[in-house]
Order: C-alpha cells, then structure tokens, then sequence
C-alpha cells in the first residue's frame, strides 16, 4: 500500500445534538474540540439527527415547524445582498 496516500482513520465521537447521546466511533473527519473517553481522546463532532432522534427509528412524530422554509431562512441569515457585476459605459 502507498504511504500518505490515505487519510488518517481517527477516534471520533459523534454527539446527537437534540438528545445529547454519544456514539463513540472512528472517521476520518476531526475537529478541535476533544474529549477525553476512558482514557482515549477523541474528536467531538456535533450531528444534527442519529438514529436517536430520527422519527422513523424512534416512531415517534417530531415537532413540526408551522413556519415556511424561506422566512426561517431569511430570518436566520438575513436579508444577504449580492455583489452583481459593475457596469460598463
């Protein structure tokens, strides 16, 4: 096998950020947050919905926003201007 040729393989723990369960794993994505498991570090990474809070493992109905996907959008980043082209005489 070719050296440096594959990314490192390291201990990651995946945390559910709506329940706050903790899936210790490995991955090749790192963060600089650590934490420090049974004597093992690992990277923590912050996931939005795991097998833990998705409704079709849980059979249960989440909270459903009333609420349209652009307001949410516009209200969560704000009104963002484009730069357009400048305009040529």
């Amino acid at each position: 096998m070719k050296k440096d040729l594959h990314p490192n393989y390291n201990p990651v723990v995946f945390v559910d950020m709506t329940t706050g369960t903790r899936f210790i794993s490995r991955s090749t994505k790192t963060s600089d947050k650590k934490e420090v498991i049974d004597g093992v570090e690992y990277s923590v990474i912050s996931i939005g919905i795991t097998s833990d809070s998705h409704p079709f493992f849980t059979g249960q109905k989440q909270f459903v926003d009333t609420e349209g996907r652009i307001d949410k959008f516009q209200k969560r980043f704000g009104a963002v201007r484009r730069v357009g082209k400048p305009k040529l005489s």
